[in-house]
């Protein structure tokens, strides 16, 4: 069913288009699929970077124009409905390279330097014209591009949700922002508020921002997650055992016979810097890199894999602590979202109408599988590479840079609350939840629907080393 009406918002004009024909969309989507499969500048491979993809790639229509918002995705029940409360958690902007990862892009590099022979264009120009300007001390920290990610989100936000992420409750106190400690979640923090104030010319006058690790890093504060998963090498047999299987042999043999080298000079951990070259190349400075021509599709599909099937079993659905780590964060939403139901219900101004709380991959992924997202009938393993093709579990498409969350609480008159999830700012609806497609599902449907995760899900108590000795 095609919209009948298609916003495209701008710093100081809106233009809205209606009855949009049939020709002009297929022209918009054929433009954007040029875009991304033809264009010289995107590597072909662009899709499958995983956590650390560009969030332009979940949103093409951002190439274009990177404020660009859709409204009309935005199906209300029924026209009086009125936003009274939005939580969004929201993944720092791209970063550069952790430490480690950058010890290893070095290592490669000097492989390629030294060992690599061969008269092909790409690797002439990393011999001779790329230089290793990452360094270790950049370790993670947000890159300018990064700013811009958290300063647009920040402006489109707005313009989705004008009553709520307006002038008025920014300058009010009314939106309340939230981070973590590190410098890439508070720089992003800073990124979006800026954002905010540039928006609207606001110069005289400054916003706090809280930081709270206990929330947004509750991976490293739950006791048995960090013994039972982070810290134990058994918890991810599978991520190794893949690692050392055919597909990823295959992609580090093809990777030593691209460069003529001895295959034993390509590990998984050099393969793994070449397709993170490529990636951090594109998201940092939107390099198509001569490093990008080491993959074909096949290479990048088992790449990405094995960063997914990483992701699964230390943050995802392969152990139940990943999830059962966050629920210290799934209670403050909710406590949140129930404050402001309550004070709506008795005429009051909900206190608390906007907050904003800037994490990492490993804050928002837990989170989403508590709430049942993104989980496919089969666990991902190391031998089910093949079967797991169309899996919905595939952090390219969930957890880019600036992936967000985002709940919003409508009330639509009489006492009708609605709950709408966003997932980076596009509608989903919460998993095993059954409601109408064209409408939110009702707020009290929601809190029935997690009433056991509700009823318990108590952090101190997951989270004890010793209460499940029999489990991870």
């Amino acid at each position: 069913m095609v919209n009948e009406s298609f916003w495209v918002d701008h710093d100081d004009f809106s233009l809205e288009i209606h009855n949009l024909s049939y020709s002009f969309i297929i022209l918009c989507c054929l433009r954007i699929y040029v875009t991304l499969e033809d264009d010289p500048e995107i590597p072909a491979i662009v899709k499958y970077f995983n956590t650390k993809g560009r969030y332009e790639e979940v949103n093409p229509f951002l190439i274009e124009d990177i404020l660009a918002v859709n409204r009309s995705i935005l199906q209300f029940p029924a026209a009086q409905c009125q936003e009274i409360h939005l939580t969004a958690i929201i993944r720092h902007g791209t970063r550069y390279p952790t430490s480690k990862n950058i010890k290893e892009m070095q290592q490669l590099y000097n492989i390629v330097l030294h060992n690599a022979s061969g008269e092909e264009s790409w690797l002439r120009e990393i011999q001779t014209q790329w230089t290793m300007w990452y360094t270790e001390d950049m370790d993670g920290r947000l890159v300018q591009k990064g700013v811009n990610d958290l300063k647009h989100l920040a402006v489109r936000l707005s313009k989705l949700f004008p009553s709520l992420i307006s002038e008025e409750k920014l300058r009010g106190g009314l939106i309340q922002f939230i981070t973590s400690s590190k410098h890439r979640c508070i720089n992003s923090t800073l990124a979006f508020k800026s954002g905010l104030q540039k928006l609207w010319d606001i110069k005289d006058q400054e916003f706090d921002h809280t930081v709270n690790d206990a929330l947004m890093r509750f991976f490293d504060k739950c006791t048995r997650f960090v013994q039972k998963v982070n810290n134990n090498p058994s918890a991810v047999i599978e991520v190794d055992n893949f690692k050392q299987g055919p597909e990823m042999r295959r992609v580090q043999e093809k990777i030593s016979n691209r460069l003529r080298v001895p295959y034993s000079l390509i590990t998984h951990d050099m393969a793994e810097a070449a397709f993170y070259l490529c990636a951090y190349e594109f998201a940092i400075k939107t390099v198509h890199s001569p490093w990008c021509r080491l993959f074909d599709e096949v290479d990048a599909q088992v790449m990405e894999y094995a960063s997914d099937l990483r992701e699964f079993w230390k943050r995802g659905y392969g152990h139940d602590i990943n999830r059962k780590a966050s629920c210290i964060l799934f209670h403050d939403v909710f406590s949140r979202l129930h404050k402001a139901a309550s004070e709506n219900k008795s005429g009051q101004q909900v206190t608390k109408p906007v907050t904003a709380q800037v994490g990492h991959a490993d804050t928002l992924l837990p989170l989403l599988t508590l709430l049942g997202f993104f989980k496919d009938s089969q666990a991902l393993n190391s031998t089910n590479y093949a079967a797991q093709t169309n899996r919905t579990f595939r952090t390219s498409h969930m957890l880019p840079y600036a992936a967000n969350l985002i709940l919003v609480l409508y009330d639509c008159g009489g006492g009708d609350l609605r709950l709408q999830p966003l997932l980076n700012e596009k509608p989903v609806t919460f998993p095993g939840l059954v409601t109408s497609r064209s409408s939110m599902p009702l707020y009290q449907n929601v809190r029935e629907h997690y009433g056991e995760l509700l009823q318990g899900c108590d952090f101190e108590n997951e989270c004890q080393l010793f209460k499940h000795p029999e489990e991870v």
